[in-house]
């Protein structure tokens, strides 16, 4: 693992956003990155668009469909990481894709390309831990963290998956897709109190995260949170907007307002 992302990741109460890639244009997508920066992002999540994504509702498969009719690829995704090194990105970059695209591009071309690229890590969300030797051994090779996802339904092996866990473990908090919930799973409390005393690395709670309320809950229980489709659908919601570059600004500057009243309380007068 590089030292960027274990710098990164060491300092607890971490926000991990999450955004697609090309969602709706390659351009919105380096502003948005450089937003959440500001925004005090410790982490960013690029989602790989793809037309099977099986862990992802609604909110993100729209996002991927909007990435895709703009001609999005994995290879093309991942050269947006050095543009937005270019542009001023300090923090890590973990590309979030699954199993079919990464197999076709292939684990050590894919691998080699990312550390020429600047990414961090990579995360797999329907590859099973069982089946993750080969494509670890692949990332070791290149200082690349693979983050590991437990569930609750893990709960028989967490200290396996979380042995194995690199930069930080992401905890899924409810299970079922992504998406935005009012509520998270009543169980999710205990469940990340099993994986506390497992798991040598920081881990971070996803899926379902979209207000200040459950992001000051759950961090309390846990090293920092992902959030995701609450993100997403503001971009959806300014799709049009983002794409043009006379009004790119505004609807960037709208989402980054936005983000930040998930990390802050709403101001007293």
């Amino acid at each position: 693992m590089n030292k960027r992302l274990r710098d990164a990741v060491k300092k607890g109460n971490l926000f991990i956003p999450f955004i697609t890639a090309g969602d709706p244009v390659p351009e919105a997508t380096i502003a948005l990155a450089l937003s959440l920066q500001r925004s005090g992002a410790d982490v960013l999540e690029l989602g790989i668009p793809y037309s099977d994504p099986l862990a992802d509702g609604p909110v993100i498969q729209n996002a991927s469909k909007r990435a895709l009719a703009g001609g999005m690829t994995l290879a093309k995704a991942m050269a947006l990481v050095p543009e937005m090194r270019k542009e001023g990105l300090t923090i890590p970059v973990i590309v979030f894709t699954y199993a079919n695209p990464l197999l076709q591009f292939g684990f050590e071309r894919f691998c080699e390309t990312a550390c020429d690229y600047g990414i961090d890590g990579l995360l797999v969300p329907d590859l099973p831990f069982e089946e993750s030797e080969t494509l670890a051994n692949e990332c070791e090779k290149q200082g690349l963290a693979l983050i590991s996802l437990v569930a609750p339904t893990s709960q028989q092996r967490i200290k396996a998956i979380a042995s194995r866990a690199q930069g930080f473990l992401y905890c899924v908090s409810s299970l079922g897709v992504t998406g935005a919930r009012k509520t998270l799973h009543p169980q999710v409390e205990a469940f990340l109190k099993l994986v506390k005393e497992a798991s040598p690395v920081p881990f971070v709670v996803g899926f379902g995260i979209s207000s200040y309320e459950q992001v000051e809950e759950m961090g309390r229980h846990a090293d920092g949170v992902v959030i995701g489709s609450a993100i997403v659908e503001q971009i959806g919601l300014r799709c049009e907007a983002l794409k043009q570059a006379e009004s790119r600004d505004e609807a960037v500057k709208e989402i980054e307002q936005y983000v930040n009243s998930l990390l802050h309380p709403a101001p007293t007068y």
